[in-house]
């Protein structure tokens, strides 16, 4: 059920009252999902969504430029510390879950589980593998051509945490692009590709891509909304996030729009192929809100 936005009136001299977004692809969908139907009740709000990537994101927020960051990833350190040196404070939300999900081209017959340290060898700094059969010796002898986002991504920082064991650690021969579209159009034409992104994007494209089950230690476990939800798609499910600066947050459009936010993200998110959070854990954020 989709709760309606109250209005507060339009900003002052008539001018429509202007929402800044920007970050992360992955949590692009949700955040538009959101904007789009909040706008049918609040047709005087602008709402751009920006898709810069996490990384891309927190640069523009921690200077003030953007209202609020879409992150699939915590905040840095780093970037912690360069808005508290701008007087930046903000707050942070989870909106929902996703399953980053390992894709590979949909005539691929022979693959359909890896394990975490095989896909270790294959994207690990300095890692040579070209072939499947490099990756196990009963694959096929077929060139292997790798497909990921560029390193301004969450996806990417939390993809090589999770696989090589260290963030941003990674062989960097493989084709990058910060457009997930861009990834899925090259794993989709190559059939002998491997790519990864968002749940929602393969669940978009599931017709076009196959997507691989990750052993983590307990066996074979596909993505799915059932796996991600439970937790047992590991060691790659994980929170979605927003941030908020705390000055716009004072705007009552702003207030308004994240009330709506999180009234709303259990049920735009599995329309868009993520995992909402329990009544309990939204309850939670909603307890955040000043």
């Amino acid at each position: 059920m989709i709760v309606t936005a109250c209005g507060d009136g339009v900003a002052s001299g008539g001018a429509a009252d202007e929402i800044l977004i920007d970050g992360s692809s992955t949590v692009f969908p949700i955040s538009q999902a959101v904007a789009e139907e909040f706008r049918k009740d609040r047709p005087d709000v602008q709402i751009p969504v920006g898709i810069s990537g996490t990384g891309g994101g927190f640069k523009r927020f921690v200077t003030g430029e953007i209202d609020i960051s879409d992150a699939s990833r915590p905040i840095k350190e780093s970037e912690r510390a360069e808005a508290a040196e701008n007087g930046i404070e903000f707050t942070e939300f989870i909106v929902a879950y996703d399953g980053l999900s390992v894709v590979i081209n949909s005539s691929n017959s022979f693959a359909s589980c890896l394990a975490v340290d095989e896909f270790k060898t294959i994207w690990e700094p300095g890692s040579k593998v070209d072939n499947w059969n490099q990756v196990r010796s009963d694959f096929p002898d077929k060139r292997l051509r790798l497909y990921g986002p560029d390193t301004d991504s969450g996806t990417f920082d939390y993809f090589t945490a999770e696989i090589n064991g260290e963030e941003d650690a990674s062989r960097s021969d493989y084709t990058a692009s910060s457009d997930d579209n861009v990834l899925i159009q090259g794993v989709s034409g190559d059939q002998g590709a491997m790519g990864y992104f968002g749940f929602a994007y393969y669940t978009e494209n599931s017709e076009i891509l196959n997507v691989l089950s990750v052993d983590g230690g307990d066996g074979c476990i596909e993505p799915t909304i059932e796996t991600i939800k439970d937790g047992s798609y590991s060691p790659l499910s994980r929170p979605m996030f927003i941030y908020v600066n705390d000055f716009s947050l004072q705007r009552p459009v702003v207030k308004d729009f994240i009330e709506y936010y999180l009234n709303n993200a259990g049920a735009l998110a599995e329309e868009v192929g993520f995992v909402g959070l329990s009544d309990e854990e939204y309850q939670s954020q909603f307890a955040l809100l000043p």
